[in-house]
């Protein structure tokens, strides 16, 4: 006789088959993808609608960069905390919750009034995305096993390539279709008919759970993370305003904080509590350190140039934001492609393929500063239309086989504060990229006396160094997994000992 209760652990939800997946998983799936899409879009979707916003809002420029850095800081502040909520209190009611704010966010936002209002407007905006995006991957753990699991993270990874690549153009293709001084306005009100669309489908494909009881949030973990975090981003989002040079100090507050978070969940951990980000992620999740470590690097360079590839075109070269968006599209569509392969061969090739990729989008960059320093201007985006469809082949082969070979042996009970930390690693990194390369790019201006081709190739070869860094870890893993016992895969996780307990 069957029994009517599920297994101590268990994530089966009802309507769910036994052997744990959901008959309706993919098209959930492509739910949690459009809402991922749209959070992630909203990072660099705004940035060619800027001037726009300024002149119609009357906002001085240090304002207005709040703007965007209002929601790169709200975003990076809640991931971790986020996901651990969705792991104990259910990740589909997490999700839903989000996305629901989201869409008001972004309508209270397209009507604001005032520059105050689109400020604290945006600033919720980034924390309900922050509490949607880790319920993403952790969907992902909890829906799909083995092979499927490599390729929904395959569309997972291009999801979070192609926002952030197709932000500039899709922001330049509202702005044309919009005109007028408060055309801007759509870049925000377009996210509500989708939204609510997929709200709604939510509510009737994404899989129901029954959270594990007893669970309690560590909330001095909490406080120490988000003081971390905000110590080290917030000199970084006020860097228009001189904040790397007047505030410095918050790094130093900020590593500190993050130190002692660190000794806090060994010590939850050791005591048999319930850490936010348990230690044994770094330790026993094999892959999980590095991937880590390779996603921060990756997103400095790769968050960072295309706001210089903006400045160059827009102000070097008299493009207009919609011209100006098309220019880096081949990286759009090589990542696109790339990703979508990627998923399947990456149970095969393991960290080969990361490897590969990072080579290519090292010289797939490199290429393209080289190119535009040199090429015409009425050519340049001809021109460096081969060398930035290399890299962005190169980067749908980085994005989603390093979230799959991070995550796939992190235990579904952990996938979401796994997920957020991972996310969190990502967005640190963008902070650094977004205000480090067009700060040297002003700087190299400055220096040159306008000298546009120099200033956007010295900015760009800048990003490749940390690509360059993620690069050196990914060989490093991949020649010690070779030295191993062999690749580890999705089935081999109940033998992990950080899976003890998860049924």
């Amino acid at each position: 006789m069957r029994s009517r209760t599920p297994p101590r652990g268990a994530d089966r939800g009802p309507g769910q088959p036994q052997d744990g997946t959901d008959p309706r998983r993919w098209k959930a799936l492509w739910v949690t993808l459009v809402a991922g899409f749209m959070s992630l879009l909203d990072v660099t979707i705004v940035a060619v609608a800027l001037p726009t916003m300024q002149q119609d809002l009357g906002a001085s420029a240090p304002a207005i960069q709040w703007v965007v850095s209002g929601y790169a800081l709200a975003f990076a502040l809640v991931l971790v905390t986020a996901g651990r909520l969705g792991d104990a209190l259910g990740r589909r009611r997490i999700f839903l919750l989000a996305l629901g704010g989201f869409v008001v966010c972004s309508a209270v936002a397209g009507a604001a009034p005032g520059i105050g209002a689109l400020i604290a407007a945006r600033i919720a905006q980034g924390v309900c995305a922050g509490f949607l995006a880790p319920q993403n991957s952790a969907l992902i753990q909890q829906m799909f096993r083995g092979g499927e699991r490599g390729r929904a993270f395959g569309l997972f990874g291009a999801t979070v390539g192609i926002s952030s690549a197709v932000g500039p153009v899709t922001g330049g293709l509202i702005l044309a279709l919009a005109s007028g001084p408060e055309g801007w306005r759509w870049i925000f009100y377009v996210n509500v008919p989708v939204g609510v669309v997929a709200l709604v489908l939510g509510l009737r494909l994404l899989p129901r759970t029954r959270p594990a009881g007893g669970q309690r949030l560590d909330l001095p973990g909490v406080a120490l993370l988000g003081t971390g975090v905000l110590a080290l981003m917030l000199p970084l989002v006020l860097a228009e305003s001189g904040g790397v040079r007047t505030v410095w100090w918050l790094f130093l507050v900020g590593l500190a904080l993050l130190a002692v978070f660190a000794r806090w969940e060994r010590a939850v951990a050791a005591r048999e509590g319930q850490p936010l980000l348990d230690p044994r992620l770094l330790t026993e999740a094999r892959g999980y350190a590095t991937g880590a470590a390779i996603a921060t690097l990756y997103f400095v360079g790769f968050s960072g140039v295309w706001l210089v590839f903006a400045l160059f075109f827009q102000n070097g070269l008299g493009y207009s934001p919609l011209r100006s968006g098309l220019a880096v599209t081949p990286f759009a569509a090589g990542s696109a492609l790339a990703a979508f392969v990627a998923g399947r061969l990456v149970e095969r090739l393991g960290r080969l393929l990361t490897v590969c990729g990072l080579a290519a989008v090292v010289a797939g960059l490199g290429g393209t500063a080289l190119i535009l320093h040199r090429a015409p201007a009425d050519l340049a985006t001809w021109l460096a239309a081969p060398a930035l469809f290399l890299g962005g082949v190169g980067s749908g082969c980085v994005i989603s086989p390093n979230v799959t070979m991070s995550l796939r042996e992190v235990p579904v009970r952990m996938a979401g504060a796994a997920g957020g930390a991972l996310q969190t690693g990502q967005r640190l990194g963008g902070a650094v990229g977004t205000a480090a390369l067009p700060g040297l790019f002003y700087l190299v201006l400055a220096e040159h006396e306008d000298h546009y081709r120099t200033a956007v190739t010295v900015a760009v070869l800048c990003g490749v160094l940390p690509v360059l860094a993620a690069f050196v870890l990914a060989v490093r893993d991949w020649r010690r997994h070779r030295r191993g016992t062999g690749r580890s895969r999705p089935e081999d996780l109940s033998h992990s000992p950080v899976h003890a307990g998860h049924g």
